[in-house]
C-alpha cells in the first residue's frame, strides 16, 4: 500500500444542477476538412452514452457520458460556486440528487469538461430515467490535495482516495510507479486545453486526425473512463510537452468534429521527471473501478 495523506484532507459538499443542451443560431459545426453537419453535443442527460462506453465514432461532437451539472449561482467577482464544483470534485466521489423523483439516488463523478466547466456523473439507467434537467445533485468533494508521501515527485489530481487504491498502482525496482492504462498517448497530438495554468479543473483533448497515429496507438478504441498515459508531457502545474515527462489522465468525453479537439483527458496523475511507468491494462477503465469501490 502507498503511503497517502489521506488523513489530512477535507471532505466537503459542493453542489449543481443538471444542464441543458446548448445549440447556437449556427448550429453547423465544419470539421477539417470542410464538411459541416449537426451533432449532439455538451450537457444535459446522456441517456445511452455511459463510462466504458466507447469514445469514437459517434454521430456526436463533445458528448459527455451520464449526467452533467453547473452551478448557476449569482456571484459577484471572478470566482464562485461553480468554480468550486470543478475544482473540488474528483473522480470516484459520491454525487447525490436532493431534488426532483430521484432524490435520494447517488452516482459517482467520472470527470470534468473545460470550456463549458461541466462536471460529469455516471448513473444507473433506471436513476437517469427519474431525471429531469434542473435537477440538483451534491457532491461530497473529497481528494484535493492528495499526496503520496514516499513519491513527492508525483503529483495527483482530481481523484477521490477510494478510487486511486483501486488503480493497482505499484512501485517497480527503480521507485518508478507502475500505473496501469489501456493506452499511450503521444504528446505531439494533444491540442485544446494544453497551456492551461492548472490542471485541477477541466481536461485537454486528444487529437485524432492523423490516420497513421491513430493507427500506431490503436486509439480509436479510447474509451470513455479509460486511463491512459500522455508521453513526454507534464500537467503538474499547467499542461504543456516536456520530454520525458508522464502523464495520467482519465477520458471524459466523446471524439470531436472541430479541428484540435478530440476525447477529453482530464489529468490525474503527473510526473515531470517520468517517475511513472505505464502499463498496458485493457481493464483499467472507471466502469470497473467503480465496481470495487
Amino acid at each position: 500500500m502507498l503511503t497517502t495523506n489521506k488523513a489530512q484532507l477535507v471532505c466537503q459538499s459542493v453542489i449543481g444542477e443538471i444542464t441543458s443542451p446548448l445549440g447556437g443560431v449556427n448550429p453547423y459545426r465544419i470539421d477539417p476538412d470542410g464538411h459541416s453537419d449537426i451533432y449532439p453535443g455538451v450537457g444535459g442527460i446522456t441517456y445511452n452514452v455511459r463510462v466504458g462506453d466507447g469514445a469514437c465514432g459517434l454521430f456526436a461532437d463533445h458528448v459527455e457520458p451520464g449526467v452533467s451539472i453547473s452551478n448557476f449561482t449569482k456571484f459577484a467577482g471572478q470566482s464562485g460556486p461553480n468554480q468550486a464544483l470543478n475544482i473540488f470534485s474528483c473522480a470516484g466521489n459520491v454525487a447525490t440528487v436532493v431534488s426532483g423523483e430521484a432524490k435520494g439516488e447517488t452516482g459517482r463523478i467520472t470527470g470534468k469538461h473545460g470550456g463549458i466547466d461541466h462536471v460529469l456523473i455516471d448513473f444507473e439507467p433506471e436513476v437517469l430515467d427519474n431525471l429531469v434537467i434542473g435537477d440538483k445533485i451534491q457532491v461530497k468533494g473529497f481528494g484535493t490535495g492528495l499526496q503520496l508521501i514516499d513519491h513527492p515527485d508525483i503529483k495527483v489530481l482530481n481523484l477521490d482516495p477510494a478510487l486511486f487504491a483501486c488503480l493497482d498502482v505499484k512501485v517497480n525496482n527503480e521507485g518508478s510507479l507502475q500505473v496501469p492504462v489501456t493506452h499511450k498517448v503521444p504528446a505531439k497530438i494533444m491540442g485544446s486545453g494544453i497551456g492551461h495554468t492548472q490542471s485541477n479543473t477541466g481536461d485537454y483533448d486528444i487529437q485524432l486526425f492523423d490516420k497513421p497515429t491513430v493507427a500506431e496507438y490503436g486509439l480509436q478504441s479510447l474509451r470513455l473512463g479509460d486511463f491512459v498515459a500522455i508521453m513526454d508531457a507534464d500537467a503538474t502545474y499547467g499542461r504543456i510537452y516536456r520530454t520525458g515527462g508522464v502523464v495520467i489522465a482519465v477520458i471524459v468525453h466523446s471524439d470531436c468534429v472541430l479541428a484540435g479537439h478530440g476525447p477529453g483527458a482530464m489529468v490525474v496523475m503527473a510526473s515531470k521527471e517520468g517517475k511513472i511507468t505505464p502499463i498496458i491494462d485493457p481493464d483499467a477503465n472507471l466502469k470497473n473501478y467503480f465496481n470495487r469501490m
